[in-house]
């Protein structure tokens, strides 16, 4: 969800004392760098999946996210930015042993918990990239959750850009319109991996994660359509770097960095992040802190670094890092943004599975991915896999130009395994989670293609658009809650 804040509005003097604060944190994340003990325990994870609730019936968006948590009553649950969204995280856990079984356990009960009470006040759950039974009539202002953060994000976007945005997406359908909120961003619901480390790893970490961001999308894609129309296998990708775009077209010509940002470089330090951050970025919410970081560390305090923190969760990279303070002990996390939500929890836990072995994999190996292929290759690994899925031409390093499902079956699978077992999860574990992604790779079906399948055997039949998607909605949501791998599902 973000952090909490109580202003909509802001006045110049805030901006610049903003910005000053800004460059302390940075100061002082600099000295923490060098000197000051983070916490370097055994590898953490955490986990955040974003959930639609839809009506029963016409499986459109049902607006009663609030009733809904009101109800739950539970901390794990938060909202987001949609009055037809909830957002589900769970508390940190090891990576050894048999922590995943534990994982899908947990979301399993969690989700059963919030199914059964969105069905008291008339709704489902649908745990999917994009609702396809969402239309635009479904994203105006007033579908937005009437949190303070959303408010000012929203003020504070269009104040920048100084028009409406369009969003205008070619795949295999085009969709052009134009919008007036932010909302239509609640639309790209998502499954968020943290994975802490410590700062000397962090960079090998990063752009490990980064350098299989387009793998990730190839093999999890679960967003084939928006607005009626089918678009990319994961349409989340060009929708959420359009719907929060600041940059009107001058800007974009003149070579503004986008908020929603996959990066431009490999690092070396996760200082190299933040400091882009407060190099390319202005503030979108300029609150400030009373504290002085640099003081606080004089006195033997460990501090928030609230501003740099704050502004770190207004620029969306595709991998973030995230500085955060637990017990008075400072750890440092990379946050993993790119997958879908759903189709199953443990089509889920398996995509997680596979990043965290594979991350690991690839972020020990004596001679580095990133320094075998270039960041753009990367970059445009991230796109093609969005754009195409498991039909996606992906480059890898002594490969070349490579099918996404050959590239994981031949090259990417063994290093997972290798991943998994250095972190010490149980091999039964392992062996049932990466078998799940071999699956996929060897039925050529993920949760878009299975959509995208259904939809045209209806249309195919006799069946509009419209009402092909609603009726592969309700196929969906069953085979959702059996918690069968969706490359199993029967069309």
């Amino acid at each position: 969800m973000g952090q909490e804040v109580d202003r909509t509005t802001f006045s110049r003097h805030d901006r610049q004392r903003y910005r000053a604060n800004v460059h302390r944190c940075l100061d002082a994340l600099t000295a923490m760098l060098r000197d000051h003990p983070f916490a370097r325990d055994e590898p953490m994870t955490g986990l955040e999946v974003e959930l639609n609730l839809v009506q029963d019936g016409d499986l459109e968006p049902a607006l009663t996210a609030k009733a809904v948590l009101d109800s739950l009553g539970s901390p794990e649950f938060q909202t987001e930015l949609g009055r037809w969204n909830l957002e589900l995280n769970l508390p940190p856990r090891p990576l050894p042993g048999e922590q995943w079984r534990h994982v899908e356990h947990q979301l399993l009960d969690e989700l059963a918990m919030a199914r059964s009470k969105a069905q008291d006040q008339g709704a489902q759950l649908a745990v999917i990239g994009l609702l396809p039974t969402l239309m635009p009539r479904h994203v105006h202002i007033d579908a937005m959750s009437a949190n303070p953060r959303y408010a000012a994000l929203n003020d504070q976007i269009f104040a920048a850009r100084g028009e409406d945005i369009e969003l205008a997406v070619d795949g295999v359908e085009r969709l052009s319109t134009y919008i007036d909120s932010i909302t239509p961003e609640a639309a790209c619901t998502s499954f968020q991996l943290h994975l802490q480390v410590s700062p000397t790893q962090f960079a090998q970490y990063w752009n490990a994660a980064q350098a299989i961001a387009g793998v990730q999308l190839a093999v999890g894609a679960n967003s084939p359509f928006l607005f009626g129309k089918e678009l990319w296998r994961e349409t989340r990708i060009p929708l959420f770097e359009q719907a929060t775009d600041t940059r009107p077209e001058e800007l974009k010509e003149q070579g503004v960095r986008p908020r929603v940002w996959f990066g431009e470089r490999w690092v070396t330090s996760v200082f190299d992040l933040f400091e882009e951050n407060t190099r390319y970025f202005p503030a979108l919410l300029p609150i400030c802190d009373d504290h002085d970081p640099t003081a606080q560390l004089e006195r033997g305090e460990t501090p928030t670094l609230a501003e740099l923190s704050l502004h770190n969760g207004t620029i969306y990279r595709w991998n973030r890092p995230i500085y955060a303070v637990v017990g008075d002990r400072p750890h440092l996390r990379v946050e993993n943004r790119v997958l879908p939500a759903g189709p199953t929890v443990v089509d889920a836990v398996a995509n997680a599975a596979f990043y965290y072995g594979l991350v690991h994999a690839l972020a020990e190996q004596e001679r580095p991915i990133w320094s075998q292929m270039s960041f753009s290759a990367a970059e445009e690994n991230l796109h093609s896999g969005a754009r195409h899925g498991l039909d996606a031409m992906l480059y890898w390093p002594t490969l070349g130009q490579v099918p996404a499902a050959e590239l994981v079956l031949r090259r990417l699978l063994p290093l997972a395994h290798a991943g998994l077992d250095a972190w010490g999860v149980d091999p039964q574990v392992r062996d049932r989670l990466l078998g799940i992604i071999e699956g996929r790779c060897t039925t050529g079906v993920n949760g878009a293609v299975w959509q995208v399948d259904v939809v045209h055997d209806l249309q195919a039949a006799g069946a509009d658009r419209t009402a092909a998607l609603h009726r592969m909605l309700e196929r969906y949501l069953p085979n959702m809650h059996s918690n069968e791998p969706v490359h199993t599902w029967e069309r």
